[in-house]
């Protein structure tokens, strides 16, 4: 069997199950090996983003809901968090600068107001080698077809991340609230 020429690993947080079985599936379909792993509290993430559990990837999708640029976690009694875990139903850029390893990974994030400059800057320091995410309340169909869209030219065509991020981004209004950072 071929080595594939793309890992990814996909992060899905809570409500997004659809959207991240439709990525992996034509993911693969592309050729890329793809690493699930499903969040359901704060130390998932945790361990996602600081490179505790996250495979060797080029790319790290998070599929979430996002809110004035924080994710949106899965809200857990009191008495069922860990110590030291964060106790919020929100993981914004300081929970990011707290936690995340990022080096030689691009993350893309789906969620609406992800592609906040505060969360963009903090994954930046945190050694993310891109950013790409939504800048205000986007809709889900889009979100799904950008990311598609994304990755079909990065593993089909072999395109830059500037040349995929910019077809992508140019199918329709929708796609258009996606942002690049480097």
């Amino acid at each position: 069997m071929s080595e594939p020429n793309m890992r990814i690993t996909l992060a899905v947080g809570p409500n997004c199950e659809l959207e991240a079985f439709s990525l992996r599936s034509v993911l693969e379909y592309y050729g890329a090996r793809v690493h699930m792993h499903w969040i359901g509290r704060p130390n998932d993430l945790v361990g996602i983003l600081s490179g505790k559990t996250r495979d060797k990837s080029d790319y790290l999708i998070l599929c979430f809901h996002g809110e004035e640029g924080q994710f949106i976690l899965p809200e857990l009694a009191e008495d069922v968090y860990v110590e030291n875990e964060p106790r919020s139903c929100y993981f914004g850029a300081e929970d990011v600068l707290q936690h995340a390893h990022l080096e030689g990974v691009h993350v893309v994030a789906t969620g609406c107001t992800l592609g906040d400059k505060k969360l963009a800057e903090a994954l930046k320091l945190c050694k993310a080698e891109s950013y790409i995410a939504p800048k205000d309340y986007v809709d889900g169909n889009a979100s799904l077809l950008f990311v598609l869209m994304f990755m079909y030219e990065l593993i089909n065509n072999s395109s830059t991340t500037r040349t995929a991020f910019e077809r992508a981004q140019a199918i329709d209004d929708e796609t258009g609230l996606y942002q690049l950072f480097f």
